[in-house]
């Protein structure tokens, strides 16, 4: 019967045009930078089928698979004479299946066109359909290409269909790299998948496995102590989970093209496995229903390299379903390094520079530090690294809260208000909105040279031919390298040695977010701890709650951080005694120490170069004294007085100058300047200043 039916399909059921290649529905996969599965998506119907890559499966699990199901299978044209006139011969002989006369082509006819029940007439009819099937697959298909149907297709047990699937469920790996045991195995259970289910039918799947084992080592494929070792390694308990590392960064991406099969993201998978990991530890040390979230960002890219959007996805305690990288909270402290960035870029301030940290009023604004204590004069550095409140308001007030706003906006990561409200002073210590993954791509710029990159964590279109990422400045490069340098020194928390890393951290009001935000020379690392649902958590800071988390990432991922970049040209390193007067001492005009409180010359600063081109006249920027002000050249006045924080004066000519500003009240402010023009004449005495300025 089978012969007949077989030569009758062989005559006549090829048709001229085979029909086309079906087109199978495949789960949809998320995958890492480098193309390693983050998480795949069940079917519609629940169905786990991941379309395989024939040349990413172990090389010796095909043989095995040829060699035990189908050992024709390069030399038949989809259905083998030779392995039906045997099945038929044992079906006469012993008077039952010994074994089946179906080819892996027949197989997968069968698999695409699945047999409905019936007699004995409607199994022959269907076995005749398969023949016909499996000739017109090999009349249209390459045996790679048949292949691949067969390891996309074969039933594991369950909903589990093809053998990345089921290596994924049953072994926790993609079948690249399978153990001899693993591979008997995956061979044994698509002939019954339900019956030979390692997590039900434990003995029955060991039975399956050590016949393909002993069947495949009289073949010759591999040697008696291989197979015995094989034999004894244990099956598998039960059933694995599928991956789903960056959970809602994959759920993100597959919102944003929902038509897609395969998405690729920035994330690094090996990464992000370690950091879900370290939040899976810590979360529980936290207490009920508090949560934590990481963003790890590439500082030369903006690329998104980890997203850990809370603990567990899955948890509903700690609502794993909420994103929490791109929840809008209060930063704390957080945003205390851009003001001084301002301050630096505008040059009121070093930070060598001192400031007061005492009580002050701003208006009706009253800032008090998070221990209610002061520190008296400090350096703006020594401010910035122990975040005291009243300095850091001080320069906010000095370049002004809009402004910040307003950069941090043009950079690309806008500050959240109320409506209709806008910035104020309390913004500096956490007065508005912002998210995790924004706070770590600012945080990225500085680290970067004060250039910031929009985030990514979908993979670029022709990123891998050097696309550059869209850029935009958050502050000038000196500003940038002043702040990571003053970062790098912040202290440890316990058990961690400073000037690995330049860290931050903040905590917003009510103890409801602890934050620590921190960056070596190549990545920036975020973390956020608290509840979702805002409700505060008794001494919760990020000193204690955050920053120990922060140095374990960095521990976990790097043996040692990148260094930081070297200082800019520009960039002034000194002591505070040797700085130009006006950044000596904020808040504090340099005369009033020199002269009691008279004018100060904040610009040029003494000792400055100054190129003097035509007869254009030289600006003079003053700050404080009396009106009306008199400018002298070497004590000779240049003009009669006048008033205005900017004056203008004519040299001379090329050499040294003492440069002196007199106020109505008497009191002077001086500097030396050296005058130099492009065709370097030189028409004032200096030999009476020699002196001094090699004294400096």
């Amino acid at each position: 019967m089978f012969v007949v039916g077989g030569a009758y399909a062989w005559l006549v059921g090829v048709r001229a045009e085979a029909p086309p290649a079906p087109a199978l529905a495949y789960s949809t996969e998320v995958l890492d930078r480098e193309g390693r599965l983050l998480r795949p998506f069940a079917l519609a119907d629940g169905r786990w089928r991941l379309a395989p890559d024939l040349a990413e499966v172990d090389r010796r699990y095909v043989d095995m698979l040829i060699a035990y199901e189908d050992h024709r299978f390069y030399r038949h044209g989809g259905v083998d004479p030779v392995a039906i006139l045997r099945a038929a011969g044992q079906l006469l002989t012993h008077g039952r299946i010994v074994s089946g006369g179906s080819t892996l082509t027949m197989q997968v006819a069968r698999l695409l066109e699945p047999r409905r029940g019936g007699g004995l007439m409607a199994k022959i009819g269907a076995k005749l359909s398969e023949m016909r099937r499996a000739i017109e697959l090999e009349a249209r298909l390459s045996k790679r290409e048949i292949l691949a149907l067969y390891l996309a297709l074969a039933p594991y047990g369950g909903n589990i269909e093809g053998v990345r699937a089921a290596s994924l469920a049953w072994f926790g790996k993609e079948p690249c790299r399978l153990s001899l045991a693993e591979a008997a195995l995956l061979v044994a259970l698509p002939q019954s998948p339900e019956m030979r289910r390692p997590d039900r039918h434990p003995e029955e799947a060991e039975r399956a496995r050590a016949a393909v084992l002993a069947r495949l080592h009289d073949a010759g494929l591999f040697g008696a102590p291989e197979a015995e070792f094989a034999r004894h390694a244990a099956i598998p308990s039960g059933r694995l989970d599928m991956p789903m590392l960056a959970a809602h960064a994959a759920e993100a991406a597959r919102r944003e093209r929902p038509g897609a099969r395969v998405h690729h993201l920035t994330i690094d998978a090996s990464a992000q496995s370690r950091l879900e990991a370290l939040a899976r530890e810590r979360v529980h040390e936290l207490g009920a229903h508090v949560s934590l979230a990481m963003v790890m960002v590439d500082n030369a890219t903006g690329e998104v390299l980890a997203r850990v959007s809370g603990a567990d996805p899955l948890d509903a305690e700690r609502a794993g379903a909420v994103d929490l990288t791109r929840a809008l909270r209060s930063p704390g402290s957080t945003l205390k390094p851009f003001i001084y960035g301002l301050a630096f870029e505008d040059g009121v301030a070093h930070p060598e520079t001192l400031i007061e940290d005492r009580p002050s009023h701003f208006g009706a604004y009253h800032p008090r530090n998070f221990d209610r204590d002061y520190q008296g004069t400090v350096s703006v550095r020594q401010a910035l690294q122990f975040s005291l409140n009243v300095p850091a308001v001080a320069l906010l007030q000095a370049v002004g809260p809009q402004r910040l706003a307003s950069r941090l906006g043009g950079a690309g990561f806008a500050l959240h208000l109320p409506p209709g409200e806008v910035p104020g002073l309390a913004v500096g210590l956490g007065g508005a909105g912002i998210s995790l993954e924004s706070l770590a791509g600012l945080y990225a710029g500085i680290a970067d040279g004060g250039r910031v990159h929009a985030l990514a964590t979908r993979m670029r279109e022709g990123a891998g031919e050097g696309a550059p990422a869209p850029e935009h400045r958050l502050l000038g490069g000196v500003a940038a390298w002043y702040l990571a340098d003053v970062l790098l020194g912040t202290p440890a928390p316990l058990n961690a040695r400073t000037g690995r890393i330049a860290f931050k951290t903040g905590t917003s009001y009510g103890y409801r977010d602890a934050w620590a935000v921190g960056f070596d020379g190549r990545r920036t690392i975020a973390v956020w701890v608290g509840r979702p649902d805002g409700q505060p958590v008794p001494n919760m800071i990020g000193r204690e709650a955050a920053a120990p988390i922060l140095f374990e990432a960095f521990a976990r991922l790097v043996t040692k951080p990148a260094p930081l970049g070297p200082a800019p040209r520009a960039a002034l390193v000194a002591r505070n005694g040797d700085l130009p007067p006006p950044l000596r001492h904020f808040g504090r005009m340099a005369g009033e120490v020199a002269t009691g409180g008279g004018p100060t010359i904040a610009f040029p600063p003494d000792g400055a170069r100054l190129e003097q081109d035509g007869d254009e006249p030289l600006a003079l920027k003053v700050n404080g004294g009396r009106a009306p002000l008199t400018v002298l050249v070497d004590g000779v006045p240049n003009g009669p007085p006048t008033g205005g924080a900017t004056l203008f004066w004519q040299p001379g000519g090329a050499g040294f100058v003492r440069l002196t500003v007199m106020d109505s009240a008497g009191a002077t402010d001086s500097v030396v300047l050296r005058i130099t023009t492009p065709e370097g004449r030189s028409a004032l005495p200096a030999h009476h200043l020699t002196g001094r300025l090699s004294g400096r």
